[in-house]
């Protein structure tokens, strides 16, 4: 992805990217052509959970480009894109920057989650994957799909499937099924064998289709 102007760091190299690489190459044939292509690339982290969700809510349904400027005019509007900063803008100036008023009320919704503590946000790095869904999912406007990314960008958990995907099921059916369609029930059983990495296999497939990261959606 193009470099953003950014509300947080990016975050280094996840700890067992490596070791999750040398198995991916041994077990699985397409692993071993893909990961090579991309050197030393990995996942890149977003550390601020409240930017990350931000993010994904406004990315939700859209391309990246028009992603890239309603960011970046939301950043104008508030420098650090905190909750109270979203607060204080209110639902009004959120959509001139071009959310869509539902849009612009989740991210509303998810301002006053953080500022009330509504969601354990302290606890999640303790948190096993489902209950952290569990909390992130009775936000408006993020369902699975959304904290399965947050699972992935933010907290760097190595084993998520993001089944609803359609990157995912785009990469396992260009790469493993010569472009047929895939089912999610192809797809879970392609990616049994890449457990416990299969966030690593679902960053390669990524991609794979584009030599751009996949950015949060």
């Amino acid at each position: 992805m193009a470099k953003l102007k950014s509300a947080e760091p990016a975050s280094c190299v996840p700890a067992y990217w490596q070791d999750a690489k040398e198995e991916l190459m041994k077990r699985d044939r397409i692993m071993r052509r893909l990961i090579p292509q991309f050197g030393d690339l990995h996942l890149v982290g977003r550390s601020e959970p409240f930017t990350t969700l931000v993010r994904s809510i406004l990315s939700q349904q859209i391309s990246v480009k028009a992603a890239e400027t309603i960011w970046l005019r939301l950043l104008e509007v508030c420098p650090t894109c905190t909750p109270a900063q979203i607060l204080k803008a209110g639902n009004e100036k959120l959509a001139a920057c071009g959310l869509s008023k539902r849009k612009a009320e989740y991210i509303t919704d998810l301002a006053e989650h953080f500022k009330a503590r509504r969601v354990h946000v302290d606890q999640w790095a303790d948190m096993d994957d489902e209950n952290v869904i569990t909390d992130l999912t009775q936000i408006r406007g993020i369902g699975r799909w959304t904290a399965e990314m947050f699972l992935i960008f933010n907290l760097l958990r190595p084993n998520i499937l993001p089944l609803d995907d359609v990157g995912l099921l785009r990469g396992i059916s260009v790469n493993y099924f010569s472009g047929e369609p895939v089912s999610r029930s192809d797809a879970r059983e392609v990616a049994a064998n890449w457990e416990p990495w299969r966030t690593v296999a679902t960053w390669y497939l990524w991609r794979s289709l584009d030599t751009t990261p996949v950015p949060v959606k």
